[in-house]
């Protein structure tokens, strides 16, 4: 027997929709709970509980006495040959800021072996963190680079969280994207935790591959993007 969907979900995510879609931008004051109960054919309870659920989120915040308003709207964010999370953020007058979460050493899984061109039992460099905007996370990231070619890239990372910089102080002054693969999914109860999202709301996934300028690859990366706050976009450069 399907489960039906809980109208105050349904109600948040039409919403969520019409925020990412640009109907209410940042700043924007959302129709009251009276035209919005009259929109969707609920009560104001029903609409209450949309609207807090959106406020959990950290899309929507409430003024009392004024009304609910858009705290933000999507980012775009250029997936191209050189991707770089801050500068891309800055582009687009963010501010950037990430967390680590995890930085360890161990035996590579057969997909990033092969990713990274390693021999099976080969060691890598992981990185987990949480990238945020604004203060805000947007997205959990892993990074997985070969141990052997960058032994002290852990160190370079606990003191700056930047992967461009710790690139840079290992050797690696420039790398490109060589492959980006993005499909959707629903975040996980800890991912929903992390990004400050509800379980099962919608993240983008990326996995790509970034190589040094001789073209060896040396970093395999998954994220995760929340999806009502970063827009993916394609570049060239």
């Amino acid at each position: 027997m399907t489960r039906r969907t809980p109208i105050w979900k349904a109600i948040a995510a039409s919403l969520r929709s019409d925020i990412v879609e640009g109907l209410y931008h940042e700043g924007a004051k959302l129709p009251t709970e009276a035209a919005l109960a009259m929109r969707f054919g609920v009560n104001r309870h029903t609409v209450r509980q949309a609207l807090k659920a959106l406020a959990d989120e950290g899309i929507v915040h409430a003024r009392r006495g004024a009304g609910v308003f858009v705290t933000t709207t999507p980012t775009d964010y250029p997936i191209g040959r050189r991707v770089r999370f801050h500068q891309n953020l800055t582009d687009a007058g963010r501010s950037p800021a990430k967390k680590v979460l995890l930085l360890e050493t161990r035996i590579a899984h057969a997909s990033e072996a092969e990713a990274l061109r390693l021999e099976i039992g080969a060691l890598v460099h992981v990185y987990e963190g949480l990238s945020l905007m604004e203060k805000q996370p947007i997205a959990l990231f892993r990074s997985v680079f070969p141990a052997d070619k960058l032994p002290d890239l852990p160190n370079h990372l606990r003191n700056n969280p930047s992967v461009t910089a710790g690139l840079a102080q290992s050797g690696v002054a420039d790398y490109t994207r060589v492959s980006t693969r993005v499909n959707a999914k629903l975040a996980t109860a800890t991912q929903a935790l992390q990004l400050r999202i509800v379980e099962h709301a919608p993240v983008l996934r990326t996995i790509s591959v970034n190589a040094d300028p001789d073209g060896t690859p040396i970093e395999v990366g998954r994220t995760w993007f929340a999806g009502d706050r970063i827009t993916l976009t394609l570049s060239d450069p």
